[in-house]
């Protein structure tokens, strides 16, 4: 009997001549520009400057990607390592596989080196790019749905997602849309990272912190319907345990800066570095003016007096002319 179901990508990649377009490589890419772009604009909302977090997302975007990746090569090195595998797969990041705990510890170092280098608070930058962050994560699972991965158990809801790939072991039916799923729940968690930052000002970091924690709790439960192969422990996928972990830390986090640190930051980027350095320079070019100016002054007023005092000896001269005159007459 058919039902309604959610169709699969025929292929996951066109030719543009010798070019390959890639469906996931395209979600990825949306995905970070809708982040910066959100990102850019609640940092200007805040006080800081336009084109900061672009900047910074310079540093993060590549070492989250690295380590999206090593997450991923790390957690699922039977994919690569094991044998009758190619090891050189792995860095066939086109064909899937980032995994989002190593992209955002990766890309938060990457994003600490350009804060730092800018002067800017890490954790309100991390503030201001939450929701973008958690938006971007639901553009790129469609990237998922293009390689047709990352599905659930077997379904006949109406919403069910048609496999129809068979290679690296897949079977064709229907299953859950857990990427859907995951997509879904990340919107989500972006609209409501931004109306609690607008109704309780968060600040120092946690923006970030509900954000993370909020994405752990959707993950968990669509861990668990997920089919594909991964590492258990205690019965429970890697990922589950590591969705408990983070989210623990998360609401500690969120807990003990509100204690320590409440209310948001007044200032988040100081004056620009460069401001300063052209001011100083414009101060320091108008006292060499000055000086070059009373130098000019000085040379002009010795000129002068030394005209003025090579002719006093000829007025002298004149006047002794007259008075020996006067004398003889």
């Amino acid at each position: 009997m058919e039902f309604a179901y959610i169709p699969s990508p025929s292929r996951g990649v066109l030719h543009l001549g010798p070019i390959p377009l890639r469906g996931y490589a395209f979600c990825i890419i949306i995905g970070v520009f809708v982040a910066v772009w959100l990102g850019n604009k609640r940092w200007v909302a805040r006080g800081g400057r336009p084109g900061t977090v672009a900047d910074i997302a310079v540093w993060a975007v590549p070492f989250g990607l690295v380590g999206g990746r090593l997450y991923h090569v790390i957690t699922d090195y039977q994919l690569y390592f094991s044998e009758g595998q190619d090891w050189v797969d792995a860095f066939k990041i086109w064909e899937g596989g980032l995994g989002i705990w190593g992209a955002i510890a990766f890309g938060a170092v990457g994003a600490w080196i350009g804060c730092r280098r800018r002067g800017i608070p890490l954790p309100a930058w991390a503030d201001a790019l939450a929701p973008g962050i958690a938006l971007a994560q639901a553009i790129g699972r469609w990237g998922n749905w293009f390689n047709q991965e990352l599905y659930g158990r077997e379904t006949d809801l109406p919403w069910a997602l048609h496999i129809t790939s068979v290679t690296d072991g897949r079977e064709p039916g229907y299953y859950h849309p857990t990427f859907l799923y995951e997509s879904l729940w990340c919107v989500g968690v972006a609209f409501l990272v931004i109306w609690a930052d607008r109704r309780f000002k968060l600040g120092h970091g946690r923006a970030f912190a509900l954000y993370v924690a909020a994405y752990c709790v959707g993950r968990f439960w669509i861990e668990y319907m997920r089919v594909d192969e991964a590492h258990h422990f205690l019965g429970l996928r890697l990922n589950g345990w590591t969705s408990i972990v983070v989210f623990v830390l998360a609401v500690v986090y969120i807990v003990l800066s509100a204690r320590s640190r409440p209310g948001r930051e007044e200032v988040v980027e100081p004056g620009d570095p460069d401001d300063a350095k052209d001011a100083n320079d414009t101060a320091e070019d108008g006292a060499a003016v000055d000086l070059d100016k009373k130098s000019e002054d000085d040379t002009e007023a010795a000129d002068k007096a030394e005209g003025k005092a090579e002719a006093e000896p000829e007025d002298k001269v004149e006047e002794k002319d007259e008075a020996a005159s006067a004398k003889k007459s």
